[in-house]
């Protein structure tokens, strides 16, 4: 399995962008987003890769951020929501926003994305809720510690405590949304230990 891509960037389409490695073009989905922020042809990029195999055919989906690939995945345990309508979510939420979106119910902003109608909708904001039970006790203010770019964001040591979790096997967002409940509960002056222990404790409901 291909987890990361790193190579220069060497055509555009619509929904893919082809990578050249040391002379392979790799061709790699990805969402809107994602294209957009990607650099020029001809300049370096690095994505993180998500790769399905089916009987037919082998395909990489490409994510500027952990975090964001860690969102695809986890939409995809939603029934009815496969690639193309993860792709069409993520194309239009950043990872804080999907997180957002979820902590507070929002179906319509969860919606507004291709092929996701009100039921599905629904169906992705109640299930991926009951899945990150963390979620339910977020201020938004913290929410952007579940968005892009690992929560660079925030405190050194609420970075710390998502970057433990993750290495005990929870995904990303949940830990992320772990940790900022955690922040929440005992104030954004607790050390690392002290939001890992919270964060465990978010996590186990």
């Amino acid at each position: 399995m291909i987890g990361k891509l790193k190579g220069v960037i060497d055509s555009y389409a619509e929904d893919f962008v082809i990578l050249d490695v040391h002379g392979v073009g790799y061709v790699v989905q990805c969402s809107a987003r994602t294209l957009q922020r990607l650099p020029p042809v001809g300049e370096a990029a690095a994505l993180s890769i998500e790769t399905q195999v089916r009987e037919d055919a082998i395909r990489l989906f490409g994510f500027v951020s952990d975090a964001e690939r860690d969102w695809f995945r986890l939409l995809q345990t939603v029934q009815g929501v496969g690639a193309k309508v993860a792709l069409a979510i993520l194309s239009i939420l950043a990872p804080g926003e999907l997180a957002s979106a979820i902590a507070t119910q929002d179906r319509a902003m969860v919606a507004r994305a291709s092929g996701v109608g009100p039921k599905l909708a629904a169906r992705i904001v109640a299930e991926l809720k009951d899945k990150a039970p963390a979620f339910g006790s977020i201020d938004p203010a913290v929410v952007h510690l579940a968005g892009e770019d690992d929560a660079k964001g925030a405190p050194q040591p609420a970075q710390d405590a998502i970057s433990a979790l993750v290495n005990l096997g929870y995904g990303r967002p949940q830990a992320a949304a772990a940790v900022a409940a955690g922040l929440k509960a005992i104030g954004e002056s607790a050390d690392a230990s002290a939001l890992i222990r919270r964060g465990l404790k978010e996590l186990a409901g």
